[in-house]
């Protein structure tokens, strides 16, 4: 399990986030549209994925616009925001701020977060997911990770789009 915070106050994940080198699980998130999307939906592209607790809090949203800001200068990568969120709300949020670049899925229905260790176990935020940064590569190998040890705070952009060039 990874020990992060909130504002100082210790929080627990279900797990580790992959190992650097592994091959991610498949997944089944939903879309605006209340469709499912799958790792098959991004054959063959990089992946940045962006996981939060909810798009309604102040560093999840600044997570979701650096994100979509730095794809629009980017070949051959998605950026997949993942939050427990309703699509109802991921939509309402991006179509609010422009945001065009990114894919925004919703993991109330799956077990993306069990699957991936981010889910909390424990604290108010129990059954969220944390905030953390997974990228591969087109095969879909793990070429970079952060577990964000405090919730409150933005995740290392640079780093993360450093490791797809």
């Amino acid at each position: 399990m990874s020990n992060i915070t909130l504002k100082g106050n210790p929080v627990n994940t279900i797990g580790t986030l992959p190992s650097v080198g592994t091959t991610i699980k498949d997944f089944a998130l939903v879309d605006s549209g209340l469709s499912i999307k799958t790792l098959d939906s991004f054959e063959g592209k990089k992946k940045v994925f962006n996981i939060f607790p909810s798009i309604d809090t102040p560093t999840c949203a600044s997570s979701a616009r650096k994100f979509n800001e730095e794809a629009s200068n980017l070949n051959n990568i998605v950026v997949i925001n993942v939050s427990k969120d309703l699509p109802f709300a991921l939509t309402r949020f991006c179509a609010a701020e422009g945001l065009n670049n990114v894919e925004t899925l919703s993991d109330f229905r799956s077990s993306f977060g069990d699957d991936y260790e981010v889910t909390i176990t424990d604290s108010p935020m129990k059954g969220l997911l944390s905030r953390a940064v997974i990228v591969t590569d087109e095969n879909n190998k793990v070429i970079y990770t952060e577990q964000v040890s405090e919730i409150a705070d933005e995740p290392n952009y640079e780093a993360a789009l450093s490791a797809l060039k």
